[in-house]
């Protein structure tokens, strides 16, 4: 092929490449924006299945999503409430004994000796070891500059996560209230001809969507719930600590469940006893076989199954992508890429 102006060619192929390279410039730029914005739709779509509920009761719109979003502030200020205290408690009186042992005039030996009574399964030598290499570091290499530059940024985090949540709480109670005003704009995109067909589909990425976060939520109250009864009847150590553990890693798919009962075995076994320990394992082992056969099938029956192998890509590929948020989205978004794949282009293929 003969070029008859390369340089209009090049100059061309240039402002093609350098507005790729702004466009992926800008999305680096507006990830954290972006991803405030998905995370907000991805909850307000797991909120949508509530508040049609709601709706049917004859709740208008803007009620329905009021009650949903206080019940699931109300449950999160529960759990803050029931668990900050108790850990508050703890603290105060280790802090309220360390004390007491210091103005007492108490030596190291004896404050080794009263912590292997209150963890007798956990090495207070080398804990005691480990601490004493690292406060000879820290005074050796005592930088104030720098552990006041650490203290700003951790400060700065803190505050960052905290402005983060809230922006993320405020866009997905917009989006959830006008659920059907943004899907009727982007109805509206598409052809005419095509704009049935388009919405069944939609609709059903929607719903599955939502049937999945709803189904995930419910997996792990009903954890939560279980571990509580029963780290309270074996005497666990924090049992309601422990519960609200076993419920937020069973948000988590695949490894939520597995990983939590570890935490909450080795809780148990550091700072109880190994018998507790050993019932604590016994009995997440047999939960984890009910919850894989018949609580998370009869759960999630109205969510789109997802084969096992595809399950285990999209979350290894979205934890990879966007960390534990992408490990949670993962699976509703290889739903909805199967259900277009089995509704539109095998149809489509068979047709020619």
């Amino acid at each position: 092929m003969k070029i008859h102006n390369p340089f209009r060619v090049a100059f061309v192929a240039t402002l093609g490449v350098g507005l790729g390279l702004l466009f992926i410039g800008s999305i680096q730029t507006l990830s954290t924006i972006l991803l405030y914005v998905g995370t907000a739709l991805f909850l307000s779509l797991g909120l949508e299945p509530a508040v049609s509920f709601l709706e049917r009761r004859k709740l208008p719109r803007w009620a329905a999503v009021l009650v949903t979003i206080l019940g699931v502030l109300a449950i999160f200020a529960g759990i803050i409430l029931m668990v900050v205290p108790i850990i508050t408690q703890q603290v105060s009186q280790l802090v309220a004994a360390i004390t007491k042992w210091v103005e007492a005039g108490a030596d190291l030996e004896t404050l080794q000796n009263w912590l292997v009574g209150v963890f007798p399964n956990l090495d207070v030598a080398a804990v005691f070891a480990y601490a004493e290499n690292w406060l000879t570091e820290v005074s050796q290499n005592l930088d104030v500059g720098a552990i006041g530059e650490g203290v700003v940024v951790v400060g700065g985090t803190i505050i960052a996560g905290l402005t983060g949540a809230f922006i993320v709480l405020i866009l997905t109670i917009y989006f959830t209230a006008s659920t059907p005003s943004l899907k009727a704009a982007v109805y509206q995109l598409v052809p005419a001809s095509k704009r049935p067909r388009f919405i069944d589909i939609a609709e059903q990425i929607t719903r599955s969507v939502g049937y999945y976060v709803m189904g995930q939520v419910t997996m792990g109250v009903i954890n939560g719930i279980l571990s509580a009864i029963f780290l309270s009847i074996i005497g666990a150590p924090f049992p309601a600590v422990l519960a609200v553990i076993a419920f937020f890693f069973s948000l988590i798919p695949l490894v939520g469940t597995l990983t939590g009962s570890t935490l909450i075995v080795l809780t148990c076994l550091v700072i109880g006893s190994p018998t507790t320990a050993l019932i604590a394992a016994i009995y997440y082992l047999i939960y984890m076989q009910i919850e894989a056969y018949v609580i998370s099938p009869r759960v999630m029956n109205r969510a789109v199954s997802v084969p096992g192998a595809v399950v285990v890509i999209a979350a290894l590929a979205g934890g990879s992508l966007l960390g534990l948020l992408g490990a949670l989205i993962a699976i509703p978004v290889a739903a909805s890429i199967l259900i277009i794949y089995r509704q539109v282009i095998i149809p489509r293929q068979n047709e020619r």
